[in-house]
């Protein structure tokens, strides 16, 4: 049986009631790497039209970038690119980079988050929209990592012949990313609680 707060509004909280929802608080963020894996695969069968489905194309473009030799927070960001597409429809790179912000540095994050303006490059211009449109952000300190990472491992990873490592071979890197936030509100109080 799971001990609870007995406040009705926040206003009454205690310091009592806030350690008890702290410590729920971190056993749950423990199981986030899981959570994050099950989300991933919600993205298997989905094709929208591509020649492999969401999650192939995300398996795909994390195996790229782990047999260039990326660490284990580029490759996490390879995998989980996309992971919003399930939620955030016209705003998925903002679902993931919102998933991936207390854990990775902010050139990641921003990669994450414009990489598909810098994807458009490749086809804005077949359905109307310039293709250009990245080049708003040509002065930009992560530009060409990004543009890097749409060219080496994003746009490429659509072969279904291609070599696609599955999720077991990102599982522990995933893990290792997602243990301790590096960017969070709650970073000093989660490093006070260890």
């Amino acid at each position: 049986m799971n001990t609870r707060a007995n406040f009705k509004s926040l206003q009454e909280g205690t310091k009592e009631d806030w350690q008890l929802i702290f410590s729920e608080f971190s056993r749950f963020a423990k199981g986030l790497p899981d959570r994050v894996m099950a989300h991933l695969k919600l993205l298997e069968g989905d094709f929208g039209g591509f020649p492999v489905d969401r999650y192939i194309h995300s398996l795909q473009t994390a195996t790229r970038a782990l047999r260039d030799g990326r660490d284990d927070e580029y490759v996490v960001c390879a995998l989980l690119h996309d992971i919003g597409d399930t939620l955030g429809t016209y705003n998925h790179p903002d679902i993931a980079a919102a998933i991936l912000k207390p854990f990775v540095s902010e050139a990641n994050l921003w990669m994450i988050q414009h990489h598909n303006i810098f994807q458009g490059y490749y086809f804005f211009h077949h359905i109307g929209m310039d293709r250009n449109m990245r080049e708003q952000f040509r002065d930009h300190v992560h530009f060409e990592r990004t543009a890097e990472f749409c060219e080496l491992y994003d746009s490429p990873a659509f072969d279904a012949h291609a070599e696609t490592l599955p999720i077991s071979e990102f599982e522990s890197m995933l893990r290792r990313v997602f243990t301790k936030p590096v960017n969070s509100l709650y970073k000093a109080a989660l490093e006070a609680a260890n």
